[in-house]
């Protein structure tokens, strides 16, 4: 059995099966099964779930039953089969056809014929066809980019249909891998210097002011293959971080001396921004829920030479007596839909519903509420999430300052896949008038 196609479908089947984040499944079937073509393998476990309701509804044309009454294994393999005749020009159709059937039969013997029968038929160009974007705006987008019918009507009533499709576009594209520097070792220029002879370059990143000038070059795009192996990395030299944190942390504008509280840090990256910014003088106490998440922060910091770091387990829905108006900071970038971030966790797409994310605001608020306890007269407080909901974002940010007059809007700023530099991301920067 081929090992990429394999280490892909073992993937998937435990993103289908156990809710698994695709960016973890993805990662432990490398781990495990070693194929030799690791991008092929991402390109197709990405792929595959960035088109997952598009797929369905294709092949659910050519499946009497509906595809939702196939077997789990056969509907992962018909996905992966559909994907690569449609999509991936890598080998010929009826070659991706016959490694998909040999695959079947070592999986789920028995239905051989049945996935080789459908396929061909999907190579043939037959299935359900895509409704009139003239006579369902809404439907035709929702399949053909795949996101859930939830997801396109919210932003259909917010950005109309160009915008949509625009979002929807950049939100299947292939992100960019971003790294921030870590000043406190190196500057940008080290750093390029370094890794000038490995597989990998770096491409700055052009973080527009007023955010630019305080990360001074410290953002990078990084291209090639292998810059997570390299020494540099291991010795802490840089972070992933995607740039819209960068620019939120320094709209923030953390100072050398400061108190910082991260309220929910998890896995750190602006907690370590924030100490880059402080030049490594002050405190800063990275909280977060579970204690796993709290040794990451710890072993993260530690490689990188944040000795100001001090993760602290502590529920984010709850001011903490010790922090109450001790910081001159504080960061709440709390739990959302991710909406913003689907190119990176494309499984989000399919499962957004307007339920669920009409349930989030209150937990928004309710940690946005017990951070601002945290903060000291004059101190600045910062609200962002990783999606694109004005009810999760702006509305939020205005419901609470209407109940707080003590404090004022500074700065405030919604970045969009489609024409910023960055992931969807949303942040303001409060300031507590002074005592």
């Amino acid at each position: 059995m081929d090992t990429n196609r394999k280490t892909a479908f073992e993937a998937l089947l435990d993103i289908e099966v156990n809710g698994a984040y695709s960016n973890l499944a993805a990662a432990s079937a490398i781990g495990q099964y070693h194929p030799d073509n690791e991008p092929f393998v991402r390109a197709l476990i990405y792929g595959v779930l960035e088109n997952q309701i598009y797929l369905d509804y294709r092949l659910d044309g050519l499946v009497r039953s509906g595809m939702r009454k196939v077997r789990t294994p056969a509907r992962i393999l018909l996905r992966m089969g559909a994907y690569q005749i449609e999509f991936m020009n890598s080998v010929p159709d009826y070659a991706e056809i016959n490694e998909t059937v040999k695959m079947t039969r070592k999986l789920c013997r028995g239905l051989e014929g049945f996935v080789n029968g459908v396929l061909r038929a999907y190579a043939r160009g037959r299935g359900a066809k895509l409704p009139d974007p003239a006579e369902d705006i809404g439907r035709f987008l929702s399949l053909r980019y795949s996101y859930s019918e939830d997801i396109t009507e919210m932003w259909l009533a917010g950005f109309g249909p160009e915008r949509t499709r625009s979002l929807m576009e950049a939100g299947n594209a292939v992100p960019d891998l971003t790294v921030r520097v870590n000043t406190l070792k190196c500057t940008p220029q080290q750093l390029a210097e370094r890794l000038a002879d490995s597989a990998v370059s770096l491409e700055p990143v052009q973080v527009p002011e007023p955010y630019g000038s305080a990360l001074q070059g410290a953002v990078f795009r990084a291209a090639g293959t292998g810059i997570l192996e390299t020494d540099a990395f291991r010795e802490g030299w840089f972070y992933v971080q995607d740039a819209a944190s960068s620019a939120a942390v320094a709209a923030l504008d953390p100072r050398p001396g400061d108190t910082l509280i991260d309220v929910c840090a998890a896995p750190g990256g602006k907690s370590f921004a924030a100490a880059m910014l402080m030049e490594g003088k002050g405190k800063i106490f990275s909280c977060d829920i579970y204690e796993h998440k709290m040794e990451l922060i710890r072993a993260t910091a530690e490689k990188l030479g944040l000795d100001l770091i001090e993760p602290v387990l502590h529920d984010a829905r709850q001011t903490n007596p010790d922090f109450a108006e001790q910081a001159d900071c504080v960061i709440a970038d709390v739990p959302c839909s991710g909406l913003g971030v689907v190119r990176r966790r494309p499984e989000m797409k399919r499962k957004a519903n307007l339920a669920d994310m009409k349930k989030l605001p209150a937990l928004q608020k309710e940690i946005l509420e017990a951070a601002a306890g945290c903060v000291k007269p004059g101190g600045r407080l910062m609200y962002s999430t990783c999606t694109i909901s004005e009810m999760e974002n702006e509305q939020i940010a205005q419901a609470f300052l209407k109940q707080h007059d003590e404090f004022r809007m500074l700065h405030e700023k919604q970045f969009f896949p489609d024409t910023d530099f960055c992931d969807g991301f949303y942040f303001c920067i409060m300031q507590k008038d002074p005592a």
